[in-house]
């Protein structure tokens, strides 16, 4: 499986933490081999508009567009799941995202921001991402995040001053708003089920 370099700062963690799936993972920005991967993985560190800058500069928006449309599988994490949504607003600057799905990231509305640490998610029935994963909690650090379920997945939400989107299941577009490279077990069980889900 490929894990998308387009100049998202660090992703060396998330490579190491699929690799200790037993998944063979390659780290490029060849958008061919991004194209016929088995599964992609889509980072995201820093600002929305930033990512998705980088997304556009690589060429990779419209790699995403098609698997998402082919349903290939694909793994969106932190601001790459927010990417996904429909448009992002950060300091009073909207930028439009990739668009899989309607809705708009926006800050969280809560007396702590960014929200940074442990946290639990409320996981609904029928989650093949969280499958065998219960009472768990997930390693966040963020200030924006999506509000609204996308229409016909499987959405997991937390809680920081009012509920968010904390993982989206779409066919096979999953996506989370944690770092499952940095919750430990948990998130190690998560990206398991995500590989193996490749198959």
């Amino acid at each position: 499986m490929v894990v998308l370099d387009y100049g998202s700062g660090n992703v060396r963690s998330a490579v190491r933490a699929v690799e200790r799936t037993g998944a063979q993972v390659e780290l490029t920005g060849d958008l061919q081999r991004a194209a016929a991967a088995d599964g992609l993985l889509v980072p995201g560190v820093g600002a929305f508009a930033a990512v998705m800058a980088g997304l556009t500069r690589a060429g990779a928006v419209e790699v995403i567009r098609e698997r998402h449309e082919r349903q290939l599988p694909m793994l969106g994490i932190c601001v790459g799941q927010q990417v996904f949504f429909s448009a992002g607003t950060e300091h009073g600057v909207t930028a439009a995202g990739i668009g899989l799905w309607p809705g708009e990231v926006t800050r969280l509305e809560a007396d702590v921001i960014p929200h940074m640490g442990w946290d639990q998610v409320q996981v609904p029935a029928g989650s093949r991402m969280f499958s065998g994963i219960e009472n768990e909690r997930f390693y966040f650090v963020h200030s924006y995040a999506a509000h609204v379920k996308p229409a016909g997945s499987v959405s997991t939400l937390s809680t920081h001053g009012r509920p968010f989107v904390a993982a989206v299941e779409d066919g096979s577009t999953w996506s989370t708003q944690f770092h499952p490279e940095k919750s430990g077990d948990a998130g190690a069980a998560l990206l398991t089920n995500w590989v193996n889900a490749l198959d």
